[in-house]
């Protein structure tokens, strides 16, 4: 509550007298009261609504006054000091013979204190019918081969059940599959959510121990390998050895994938058999052993599935065998039989070199094993459609009721049953549920007549089937598994056109089934949990990026996806999708990150409040990281912990290092207590970390990866910088009144990793253009040529690429963060050569600028220890697509930028668009080593993030010379200057993007010859 909020209050009742009516008190009390209200209201940001006296009941045998309110009284936050001046405020200002009076506010048929979730409760006492606390003696999934395995402030124990809103569907009317939103604003809303689901929330909350569960695919990989008992996939097994226990069959059904495709009511969980044994504790082990043929090296997700059985092992010990190593799993069968289980992301190499592995060895024998089927990489939609023969049935688009009208299909088509053609991760949990063998009975609710409706429908059934005969829902059908919340993430809050934020909607329902779940407990706990989201994400959006990010309401209503689940459940739209306000701020990466941290935070909050358990936030990644030889043969690695201003408790206690050789994967990670650690390395290997910081909470998100080599016939040692940090949005404008949008051509921005989102570049910017229907959505409309295409960004692994091309060119290397250049934790002075990776950096604001800008190529601070290095002797190749623009055509560059680019560096730049096709030529020089052609990555694809629009920059100096040209322009696209003193290399475009490594190896090798001194 804001001082001028209480100020409202205390002058509530001014105008109240003594000496009048009781009416007249009531109608004065009424009037002020809904003024003070509104203002409270219009303080937190939200529209539209207005707060309302609706009556006020006045008892006076029983010495009470009751106040009822209109609904939007319950949209707002409520806390204890928020009630208690309320009601201070109308005792202090009642007539006398009515102070003593209790005093009551009702709104949403709840008194006022009612709505004050139980975390912020410390005088209310806490309503323990909306405390819902499982005991789970095994979660479904405990991972092993992790150095931490339990976090006891976090979320071990925990599960949650989560989806990104829509999907790929078949519209029956049409005879098409199509998506359930539009194409607008470079995305779609049934891949967007996923955009902030897959890659930020889903890790955040198992990173805090949870096991998470989806209705829709979650790997992106388009590639799918199944290895059965009942077969496999081309050149992939399933084989079994026999221990002291044999396996045999199993009693129930299991699966078998023995279609190419599935139509209506085709289970495949019921398609097939699946194998048993009992389990020992000593003696030796059976094993089921499942061997894919990995079509092409990268990373996949592995799916488990088994039977739950009478006397299933609650300890089953999945081992998957990667190109990081091994890692180990405990799998709870008595839960989750039947369906996928999902294990996690793994790196593979092309081939048969790996397997995964069940063993029956446990802490009891005598108990039982299952093994069925393991799912490696999400594949292609395999769920065929068409009309029903009886006709279709269309409903409001988000009606929480089924009011539908039943009409029939067009007469004389031919229909045959037709697949999506799309990735599994693009369709929508239907056909996802259908795959993982849930019941028909939970996702063809129309009973085939409309897949729009039984999709969404779907998600709420699904959970309650998950959680069936679990203590959740303990008299239910189901999977065992005890959820303790499930969450429907959408983005579709409303539209307000223009350039103001529409804003954080939540949703939750109370009004049904007498306002219990089905295990008795109150569903006021959704309210409790969506109070909770919404407060994190509204603060951290307000902190971080737009201090008048709106915060709307809270509506208590029957949504399916809010009703239907028999837990705590929260629907949100985070902003409208189809605002470009709102979008300028949605497709920065930085900004989901920070979202998806909210709701994890939220979520832990609620969680810890069910269960009465102090909670710990998981720390945030760790900076100034560097890798740096502390001998012939060792490294030493270094970094500091980054501080969240917003939670205390997200200090680290710990770290992990994770390690990997060569070209290899990632080992499961070393602990270690300090923020430093020595590593023995081999000749000749690149070796590379990253690090990742822990407390009693979690698991931090990693560091940037960093990399070095000790060559055995080293020639020198080089510092490899990087200074590539940038994630952001594509450019974006607001010109005028009539036109605005994203211009992929002026920089598409850089996604974090890489993202899946974008559909294709925008091409109606007219603001005036309506929405006519999801194939004409008027402004921000969009291109579909990319929407199931992987876009490149930044690995945050570029020290790794340079270093194989001075590793190859004899040099030994070593590398660090820009930022450990510029703490001082790291002395370019050490060094003869620095290469200065840039990549897309460039200073940039955050849609409309309200925050300060970040991403500066070089720092005030960077470029004085570069000059100091320069004139020392030191020698420095810099690389990157905005080189030169961001110290010239920039708003927030000045004069003494671009005097030291000339003065030090000595280039100067000339435009920034300076090629388009991807193509450069060495051009004659004082340097013949330079020569050849090469290509970089200039349009969008899935290999490198792309260089729109590298820099045309000129030498500034007598002895610097343009090495590269355009191949198009002619535009010098690279310099070299060699001096007395030192020498620098300064290219336009940056050297990762160039196309294949050995024409990489070849460009270094020619600038390092070139720069010989």
């Amino acid at each position: 509550m804001t001082k001028k909020s209480a100020f409202l209050f205390l002058a509530l009742l001014t105008v109240l007298s003594p000496v009048f009516s009781q009416e007249m008190v009531n109608e004065k009390l009424k009037k002020n009261l809904n003024t003070c209200l509104s203002h409270i209201y219009e303080e937190t940001l939200l529209r539209p609504g207005k707060v309302t006296v609706d009556s006020i009941a006045m008892n006076k045998r029983k010495k009470t006054i009751e106040l009822y309110t209109n609904l939007s009284l319950s949209y707002l936050p409520m806390r204890e000091n928020t009630v208690s001046l309320i009601y201070d405020s109308i005792r202090f200002y009642l007539p006398q013979e009515q102070k003593k009076y209790r005093i009551k506010v009702f709104s949403d048929r709840q008194e006022i204190g009612e709505l004050v979730p139980n975390l912020y409760r410390e005088n209310i006492p806490r309503d323990k019918d909306r405390i819902i606390a499982h005991r789970v003696k095994k979660p479904l999934i405990t991972k092993l081969s992790a150095p931490v395995t339990t976090f006891d402030k976090g979320l071990t124990n925990n599960h949650i059940a989560l989806w990104p809103s829509h999907g790929y569907y078949y519209e029956q009317k049409l005879g098409r599959w199509e998506w359930q939103r539009a194409r607008i604003f470079q995305t779609v809303e049934d891949l967007y959510t996923q955009s902030y689901v897959v890659p930020f929330l889903v890790p955040m909350l198992e990173n805090a121990g949870a096991n998470v569960l989806l209705p829709r695919e979650r790997d992106y990989n388009k590639h799918e390998i199944i290895m059965d008992n009942n077969g496999s996939s081309p050149a992939s097994l399933y084989t079994e050895t026999n221990g002291k226990e044999h396996w045999l069959p199993a009693d129930s059904a299991g699966f078998a994938n023995s279609k190419t495709r599935y139509l209506d009511g085709e289970n495949p969980f019921k398609m097939g058999t699946a194998r048993k044994v009992k389990t020992v504790s000593r003696g030796n082990e059976s094993f089921a052993i499942w061997t894919p043929d990995i079509p092409e090296k990268g990373t996949y997700g592995v799916y488990i599935s088994y039977q739950t059985v009478k006397k299933s092992t609650e300890d089953a010990l999945y081992s998957v065998y990667h190109a990081g190593g091994r890692t180990d799993f405990l799998i709870n069968q008595q839960m989750g039989g039947g369906t996928w289980i999902f294990l996690g992301y793994f790196p593979f190499d092309k081939g048969s070199d790996h397997k995964i592995t069940l063993s029956n060895r446990s802490k009891h024998a005598g108990r039982i094993v299952t093994a069925d089927a393991v799912k490696i990489g999400g594949g292609m939609g395999n769920i065929a459609r068409l009309p029903h023969p009886e006709g279709y049935e269309k409903e409001n688009v988000k009606s929480s009721e089924s009011i539908t009208v039943k009409e029939t299909a067009r007469p004389n088509i031919p229909f045959t049953p037709e697949v999506s053609g799309y990735p599994r991760y693009a369709e929508g949990s239907r056909y996802w549920l259908q795959w993982a063998g849930m019941p028909d009975s939970i996702y063809n609710r129309s009973e085939s007549k409309n897949d729009y409706t039984d999709d969404y429908q779907s998600r709420g059934y699904w959970v309650n089937y998950l959680a069936g005969g679990s203590s959740a829902l303990p008299k239910a059908k189901g999977l065992h598994i005890p959820i303790d919340l499930a969450f429907a993430f959408h983005s579709d809050a409303g539209t307000f056109w223009g350039d103001t934020i529409v804003g954080t909607l939540g949703i939750y329902m109370t009004h049904y089934n007498n306002e219990k779940f089905e295990n008795g407990r109150s569903r006021w706990a959704s309210r409790d949990l969506t109070e909770l989201v919404m407060e994190e994400i509204v603060s951290d959006i307000r902190r971080e990026f737009e201090p008048d990010w709106t915060r709307r309401h809270m509506w208590n209503r029957s949504y399916s996806e809010a009703r239907v689940p028999n837990v705590p459940t929260m629907l949100l739209e985070l902003l409208s999708h189809q605002n470009f306000a709102d979008m300028r701020y949605g497709l920065d990466p930085t900004f989901r990150f920070t979202v998806s941290r909210a709701i994890y935070k939220g979520m832990l909050k609620f969680i810890a409040s069910q269960y009465n358990r102090p909670y710990v936030v998981q720390p945030l990644p760790v900076k100034d990281f560097s890798a740096i030889f502390s001998g012939e043969t060792e490294v030493e690695l270094k970094w500091q912990p980054r501080t969240d201003p917003a939670e205390p408790s997200a200090m680290p206690a710990k770290y992990i290092v994770y390690t990997r050789i060569d070209d290899g994967g990632f080992d499961n990670g070393r602990m270690v207590t300090q923020n430093t650690c020595k590593i023995g390395i081999e000749k000749d290997k690149i070796y590379s970390f990253n690090v990742t910081a822990v407390n009693d909470g979690g698991e931090s998100f990693p560091s940037e990866i960093l990399s070095v080599c000790r060559k055995s016939d080293e020639k020198g040692v080089t510092l490899i910088v990087n200074g590539f940090t940038r994630i952001s949005a594509p450019f974006s404008f607001t010109t005028s009144d009539s036109i605005a949008g994203f211009a992929g051509r002026i920089d598409n921005g850089v996604p974090y990793l890489s993202e899946h989102q974008f559909i294709g570049h925008m091409h109606e910017y007219r603001r005036a253009i309506p929405w006519m229907d999801d194939d004409a959505a008027g402004f921000g409309d969009s291109d579909a040529n990319y929407e199931t295409t992987e876009i490149a960004g930044n690995t945050f692994d570029y020290p790794f690429l340079h270093g194989q091309s001075f590793a190859a060119a004899g040099q030994s290397f070593v590398s660090c963060a820009s930022s450990a250049v510029e703490n001082e934790s790291v002395h370019l002075s050490d060094y003869k050569m620095v290469d200065w990776i840039l990549g897309k950096q460039r200073e940039w604001s955050v849609a409309r600028g309200a925050m300060s800008p970040q991403f500066k190529t070089f720092s005030k601070t960077q470029q004085k220890q570069i000059t100091d290095y320069c004139q020392n002797g030191g020698n420095i190749i810099v690389s990157g697509a905005f080189a030169g623009t961001d110290l010239w055509d920039n708003p927030y560059a000045d004069k003494a930028d671009r005097s030291w680019a000339q003065n030090t560096l000595k280039y100067r730049w000339r435009n920034n668009y300076g090629g388009v096709t991807g193509s450069i030529k060495a051009v004659a020089s004082p340097f013949p080593s330079i020569k050849g052609n090469y290509a970089y990555y200039n349009e969008l694809n899935s290999e490198s993030y792309v260089v729109e629009n590298p820099d045309a920059i000129e030498p500034a100096d007598e002895n610097a010379f343009t090495v590269f040209r355009y191949s198009e322009n002619n535009l010098s696209a690279g310099i070299v200057y060699k001096g007395e003193k030192y020498s620098t290399c300064i290219l336009g475009f940056p050297i990762e993007s160039v196309k294949q490594q050995d024409k990489r190896d070849e460009l270094v090798k020619n600038i390092l010859t070139a720069m010989e001194r």
